[in-house]
């Protein structure tokens, strides 16, 4: 597929070359303030994302995870440059974002899809024309715009002769993540950013959705960054999965690993909640108990702390720093149990909760 010029438009340009990652986010920080009082003078803020860092490799999924307010939504906006960061880096295959690399130019290269697949859509406009409208802005010639929405429709898997002419309220939810899909597609990107894109489809449209996906991955040469309460969906489709909790990343590792040893006690209990197909195998005492602390004010140390039945002193007055599980330099968790010299009277333990082979 090509452009006017005859540009391929499944080409990316890779500056960094392929053992550049194609995202490196450090210390990434987002506070929102609270405005409250006649004149809006400030009372707190909510630290949605706090002292984030990691990387997204060229070519691989990364899964994010975690309770809803614990801010992968926020650093998912960070990434696509939808919300501002208040402080910290962030790498976009070599460029700076705002010393080398301008949003606009982030922009090209990083398309995001959400999860209400009706609301992402404009209502009065085209199947068609909705695709068509990023390439055209960016200098496409209007038929050659079409001629690739409409190629792109049936790379999704919905007939051009169908749906090209249809509005958004004429397809079914799956129909439209697959639009939102093609439209992002359009975009010539090489990161998407995948939201709770597939959440709100029933189990059978979910599947075919994650299939078009992984196929698509393979033939545009795509990193995802996939964000799902659906562990099964992330263990399906990730390559390495991230945990945050109350802002903070305390777990990171390729999916296997940490499916077979969950060294974070939120981790552990985030796998525990999932539901099992053995009715021998049920839940019997709740993981994890209670509502997540305030992100206004959240405790020290140890965010955890509150929560964990492993909390001793020390998780509640020093902030536990990411270790490597097992010496495995690519599976890393924040626990004070991981560390020899933290005091903890566990520390140095084999760990705290090992899955199933």
């Amino acid at each position: 597929m090509t452009d006017q010029q005859g540009t391929d438009l499944n080409a990316s340009p890779d500056r960094g070359g392929p053992a550049q990652p194609l995202v490196i986010a450090r210390a990434l920080k987002r506070y929102f303030p609270i405005r409250k009082g006649l004149f809006g003078r400030g009372k707190g803020a909510v630290q949605a994302v706090d002292d984030v860092s990691f990387t997204v490799r060229k070519g691989e999924t990364l899964g994010i995870v975690g309770e809803s307010g614990c801010g992968k939504s926020t650093t998912a906006r960070l990434l696509v440059g939808l919300a501002d960061i208040d402080s910290g880096d962030l790498i976009f295959d070599g460029d700076k974002l705002g010393a080398t690399l301008t949003h606009r130019e982030l922009w090209a290269g990083v398309q995001m899809v959400f999860q209400d697949s009706y609301a992402s859509l404009n209502p009065r406009m085209t199947i068609e024309d909705t695709i068509a409208f990023g390439p055209k802005m960016r200098g496409v010639a209007a038929k050659q715009a079409h001629a690739a929405a409409r190629d792109l429709l049936a790379r999704v898997g919905l007939a051009p002769e169908r749906f090209a002419g249809r509005y958004p309220h004429e397809l079914s939810g799956g129909q439209r993540q697959r639009v939102n899909i093609a439209r992002a597609l359009a975009m010539r990107p090489r990161l998407i950013i995948l939201d709770e894109a597939v959440s709100a489809l029933d189990k059978s449209v979910e599947a075919q959705v994650l299939n078009l996906l992984a196929d698509l991955k393979a033939e545009f040469g795509l990193t995802y960054v996939f964000i799902s309460h659906d562990l099964n969906v992330v263990r399906f489709i990730s390559d390495r999965i991230m945990v945050m909790y109350l802002g903070e990343v305390v777990e990171i590792g390729p999916v296997e690993s940490l499916w077979k040893k969950r060294a974070h006690p939120y981790t552990a209990a985030l796998f525990a909640a999932m539901p099992s197909m053995d009715p021998d195998n049920r839940t019997e005492v709740p993981p994890l108990a209670g509502d997540p602390p305030n992100p206004i004010n959240p405790p020290s140390g140890c965010r955890f702390h509150t929560r964990c039945r492993f909390a001793e002193e020390v998780c509640a007055t020093m902030k536990p720093a990411a270790r490597p599980v097992d010496g495995e330099a690519a599976h890393m968790a924040a626990c004070h149990v991981l560390d020899p010299r933290s005091g903890h009277t566990m520390a140095g333990a084999p760990g705290l909760e090992t899955a199933d082979a």
